[in-house]
């Protein structure tokens, strides 16, 4: 399902605001797709036999796209705030500015007007003494000098002043817009919490009796691992075309410093050698020569200019690759993840309630780790890296999955609220999600797994639970 953006409000004129989310939008729904396509891929495999949980699917998502816009308003908000707070501040010290420039300036003409006003015409033809002539045309100078430059100064600050209350203005509609977004975010994480809330009543057999199937789980780490494999595969084919945009564009700013070069070399050849024949040409004059009496041998060479090499074709810009598709490349280098072994902090405060490689009732092996955690509860990543994977899951609900390189990943399954979208970089400690119990799981915590090549890893050696 792709990710959906904030409704429009609809104020008197579109606000940078506005503009900025449009154009952000346009550019995830590219990598929004793809790994859409690759949902629907990962379908195709399995029976259509349907899971319980699939019913919690839209309003899951729902929620989790709710709560993450309301924490984004509510950052957004707070920023605003601030900015407006600067923008007021600002407003007053360009009004005292302003305020004594203005008197500055009357206080200039006041002082002109009573001295007379005189003209340097007048001073001119007065007849008085040359020295005193001279000593007020200089003192005349310098006060329309002052005069000019404070009238400037005096323009670009009441230009200012204009340019802060348009910013001051464009900010107050911003934050209607915001309070408006967060009365309908608000509405809708309501509504779905309670169409949620429905479902699982109604579902809570059948949830309870497909969790207990050893099919279904073995279904589960399939469809998890196909995922992996795929998101694998395609980080590498970008990581790959990323690689050869660099050596393009290198190639082509190669090309045009040597294009460059080369026509300064040729510019440089040809100035030299019209100059030479200038100077050929002067020295001819100076000696007498007359036009008709120079000998053939003698006579002026006509300086051949050799053609401009036509510059290599460079290759063309169009052919860049679009940052949709290198979005996945890794974000920290091979090596880096894997020298924090045995340092790193656990994802969320809680309870370990299963470990990796314990059973599953009848079902297979558990390969990760639930941890209980409160409804909502934040959820870090434990390590640089770059969200590759935020949607929802069978089996899995709403999950998150950061790509460390070295083909290094960890997932963060169950969340209530993916509070990442898809490319973004994150920093070890970021909240990325809260925990919650989507994918119909009983209770509410993190399931949490490491990858590396695709296989799961016990996180115990890497993870001080």
């Amino acid at each position: 399902m792709p990710l959906q953006g904030a409704q429009a409000v609809t104020f008197g004129k579109t606000t940078e605001r506005s503009k900025q989310k449009a154009a952000a939008e346009a550019e995830r729904a590219g990598l929004q797709q793809k790994l859409s396509a690759l949902k629907k891929d990962i379908s195709k495999t399995e029976s259509a036999k349907d899971d319980a949980a699939d019913t919690l699917a839209e309003s899951e998502q729902a929620i989790s796209d709710a709560n993450r816009s309301l924490r984004e308003l509510a950052q957004e908000q707070d920023g605003t705030n601030v900015r407006l707070q600067q923008l007021a501040a600002e407003h007053e010290r360009l009004a005292q500015v302003v305020g004594q420039q203005k008197q500055q300036l009357a206080r200039l003409l006041r002082e002109q007007y009573v001295a007379g006003n005189e003209d340097r015409i007048k001073l001119l033809l007065s007849g008085d003494n040359p020295n005193r002539i001279n000593r007020d045309l200089q003192m005349m100078a310098y006060v329309s000098q002052a005069q000019a430059r404070l009238l400037e100064s005096l323009r670009a600050n009441l230009k200012a002043v204009e340019t802060n209350q348009a910013d001051a203005e464009n900010a107050k509609e911003e934050l209607q817009e915001i309070a408006e977004e967060q009365k309908q975010q608000k509405q809708k994480l309501e509504q779905e919490k309670g169409r949620r809330a429905t479902l699982l009543a109604n579902l809570s057999k059948k949830l309870v009796a497909q969790r207990k199937e050893a099919g279904n789980l073995e279904r589960d780490e399939q469809r998890l691992g196909g995922l992996v494999d795929k998101l694998n595969k395609l980080i590498q084919e970008q990581a790959i075309a990323a690689a050869a945009e660099k050596k393009r564009q290198e190639q082509l700013a190669a090309a045009r410093a040597e294009a460059k070069a080369r026509a300064e070399a040729e510019a440089r050849a040809q100035a030299k050698a019209a100059a030479a024949e200038a100077e050929r040409q002067r020295l001819a004059r100076a000696n007498g020569s007359k036009a008709g009496s120079v000998k053939p041998a003698d006579e002026p060479k006509v300086v051949v200019q050799k053609p401009v090499e036509a510059p290599k074709p460079l290759p063309r810009e169009e052919e860049a690759a679009k940052p949709a598709d290198i979005a996945l490349a890794p974000a920290a280098p091979a090596g880096a993840f894997a020298s924090l072994k045995g340092q790193l902090r656990p994802p969320v405060s809680g309870k370990l309630a299963a470990r990796f490689g314990s059973k599953r009732g009848d079902g297979p092996s558990w390969k990760g780790v639930f941890i209980r955690a409160s409804e909502g509860t934040g959820i870090q990543a434990i390590a640089a890296g770059r969200v590759v994977f935020a949607d929802w899951l069978r089996g899995f609900g709403n999950l998150i999955i950061v790509d460390h390189g070295g083909q290094y990943m960890s997932i963060y399954g169950n969340n209530e609220t993916l509070l990442k979208r898809i490319g973004e970089i994150v920093k070890p400690g970021d909240q990325i999600a809260t925990a919650g119990n989507s994918g119909g799981q009983e209770e509410s915590g993190l399931y949490f797994e490491l990858r590396h090549q695709g296989a799961a890893f016990d996180p115990a050696g890497w993870i001080k639970f």
